[in-house]
């Protein structure tokens, strides 16, 4: 029998840390800056921006691209930036300062964080006054670039771009950027590593640029990742079909892209083939609890009582209402219960 998960993952699970709260945060919240633009026409662009040095503030380039000026705001004080480094593809820059009065953020590697980890976001949506929390956990990492990155569903709006998203330990692993459309939006962030890799690039002396993110591209330019979101919240099972592939094509052990291919076919009620590709996906990532669950809901309908008894005490470990749905799952199909 295959088994579907190891020891390690239950212990990390099991080790998982109470989300911080507000008052928690206060102090951390001093390095979380708002960043103002003049823009073309006399109207004002905001966004936020996070500490990481003393003379460092990252922030998005979006926020700032060809505005006509630039200045971060905190406890009513505004700071001119003195230099400005740029990657107007990947998305990340930094504004230098005269060393500023603020604690600098540590920074976390995003190749050493885990699937459903605890993490949560601070930053200034709606140019609120003071910087406001989303709690959430990591649900997707994918590969790009030279870095990871990150998907959470910890929630962020507009305002928000270049603010941090953090561990449970407080550490910088990501400036949140972009979301896709829709009620049941995916919201992801940039990893650290590209911002450690812009410290050492030379300042740049202009706003302009005509260069644009790769999030923001036409959405057959940008990565897959990316491609599969609309088709799944539409339901559109064939489109999602055809983009899951041509991603596995690219990445064959990528579980996200087999997680996604299984619920194309789940959609297409090829529950077989769904199962297939959902176990693959586990296989490849152990510590997936949305493909837990989609195996869990597949392997019911195929009546697959060694699959949910595998997943089982997985599932429990980070829901226990779940995980006792599965057991009367098991306690159904063995007493022959459709």
């Amino acid at each position: 029998m295959n088994r579907l998960w190891s020891l390690p993952w239950l212990m990390f699970a099991s080790a998982a840390l109470a989300q911080p709260s507000i008052v928690d945060t206060l102090e951390l919240g001093h390095s979380i800056v708002m960043v103002t633009t003049d823009l073309p026409g006399g109207s004002n662009g905001r966004g936020s921006g996070v500490v990481i040095s003393p003379e460092y503030v990252a922030t998005n380039c979006h926020v700032i691209a060809n505005s006509l000026g630039v200045n971060v705001a905190k406890f009513r004080d505004g700071y001119q930036p003195i230099g400005l480094k740029a990657n107007w593809k990947r998305d990340v820059c930094l504004l230098k300062f005269d060393p500023l009065p603020f604690k600098p953020i540590p920074m976390r590697d995003s190749k050493t964080l885990h699937y459903e980890e605890e993490v949560f976001s601070l930053s200034f949506p709606a140019a609120a006054p003071v910087p406001q929390m989303s709690y959430g956990a990591i649900k997707g990492m994918y590969p790009f670039d030279g870095g990871l990155i990150v998907r959470s569903n910890a929630s962020f709006y507009m305002g928000s771009s270049g603010g941090a998203l953090f561990d449970q330990q407080y550490n910088l692993i990501g400036l949140t950027t972009f979301k896709s459309p829709g009620q049941q939006a995916f919201y992801y962030s940039l990893p650290v590593e590209w911002i450690k890799e812009l410290m050492d690039s030379p300042d740049i002396t202009s706003m302009k640029t005509q260069d644009v993110p790769f999030w923001a591209l036409p959405l057959e330019q940008r990565p897959y990742f990316m491609q599969v979101v609309i088709p799944y919240q539409n339901g559109d099972w064939l489109a999602l079909q055809s983009i899951a592939k041509k991603w596995l094509q690219q990445e064959p052990k990528s579980a996200d892209a087999w997680y996604f291919l299984g619920l194309a076919d789940e959609g297409l009620q090829q529950l077989a083939q769904a199962e297939q590709d959902f176990k693959q996906a586990y296989a490849l990532n152990q510590q997936d609890y949305d493909a837990m669950l989609a195996l869990s809901r597949v392997a019911f309908v195929q009546k697959d009582v060694s699959t949910l008894e595998q997943l089982q005490a997985a599932i429990s470990a980070i829901d226990q209402a779940q995980g006792e749905r599965v057991s009367q799952q098991i306690a159904q199909l063995k007493a022959g219960g459709v």
